[in-house]
């Protein structure tokens, strides 16, 4: 495994730089670009992300949705087609049934989100029968870059799990681990947040945080180092943990926000993004391939953001089967 050093960028350079780093780490020689089932990408900016990201030669698309459609959409931003692989469906509820199915199938290795809504997605990928479920509960991950921050944060989940109980925030937090790891995080430092640092009945979410610590104990979550609950101060900053006498493996320099609920990692990530000039990358973990999550207002950098996140998660999982 690469050393993290050599890969993360740092101070004002995260802010300039974005994702290079992640983009140079996934255009590495390899046999085939990863296969991305796309799906429903008949708006100019849901196709404009896959189609940089395979001149990139980070993905290898495959266009899911009305042929005429889709065609159009590429016609609006000047690009061609010709050489990519148009599974003509009629509408977005079939293309995301489709789309399920190749990456079932083998065709493709992941699936990227275009002009539909979450829900409808989802909806394929977590049926029991015909979906993309393995034992883990699926969880989002936003990878942040921010000129603020002297390397990529992770922060989970702000976009699939609404309240998440103590077991579903052991995936949440076992997949944003993995996540890290995929992309020369080794081993992550990961907070658990609330909103202190003390242990409190009265705020159930504090007591959450720490079992999932003693989790890590005893090996029921791996791969990372854990601590919480933590305020979100004491999590990202040194003269927070100076000033507050606290002593923590990770205070103050965590790679991994794990939040209590969406609505506070949403909101932190949205922050973050539109306040503090960060760019934002995210993918689903815990499906049995990576599903890129995109959403409307993404520009086509953070599409590309997301596609190269989701290839290195791919390498990953292939590199420990």
């Amino acid at each position: 495994m690469e050393q993290v050093e050599d890969i993360i960028v740092t101070g004002a350079e995260a802010g300039e730089i974005g994702f290079d780093w992640l983009l140079k780490r996934v255009a590495r020689p390899r046999p085939v670009p990863l296969r991305i089932a796309v799906v429903h990408p008949v708006s100019a900016s849901s196709l404009q992300g896959a189609v940089d990201a395979a001149s990139a030669g980070i993905a290898a698309p495959l266009y899911v949705g009305p042929r005429a459609k889709i065609l159009n959409a590429a016609e609006q931003i000047g690009a061609s087609l010709d050489s990519f692989e148009i599974v003509d469906v009629p509408h977005s509820h079939a293309a995301a049934a489709k789309a399920v199915e190749m990456v079932r199938s083998g065709h493709a290795s992941a699936l990227m989100k275009g002009a539909l809504h979450t829900n409808e997605l989802m909806a394929e990928i977590v049926k029991r029968d015909d979906g993309l479920r393995t034992e883990r509960r699926m969880s989002h991950v936003f990878l942040i870059a921010t000129s603020g921050y002297p390397k990529p944060l992770l922060i989970s989940d702000g976009a699939i799990n609404i309240t998440p109980d103590l077991m579903t925030k052991k995936w949440i937090t076992q997949n944003a681990i993995d996540a890290a790891r995929a992309i020369g995080i080794d081993p992550p430092k990961v907070a658990v947040l609330s909103a202190t640092e003390e242990v409190d009945p009265t705020i159930p979410n504090t007591i959450e945080a720490a079992a999932l610590c003693k989790m890590a104990d005893r090996g029921q979550i791996r791969g990372g180092v854990l601590d919480g609950p933590l305020a979100f101060d004491l999590a990202v900053s040194q003269e927070a943990v100076a000033a507050k006498g606290l002593t923590s493996p990770i205070a103050g320099d965590a790679d991994v926000l794990i939040v209590p609920t969406l609505e506070a990692g949403n909101m932190l990530a949205k922050q973050l993004d539109y306040l503090a000039g960060a760019s934002a990358a995210g993918i689903v973990m815990g499906a049995s391939a990576p599903v890129i999550l995109t959403s409307r207002a993404d520009g086509p950098a953070e599409r590309v953001a997301s596609c190269a996140f989701a290839a290195a998660v791919a390498q990953w999982q292939e590199a420990q089967e």
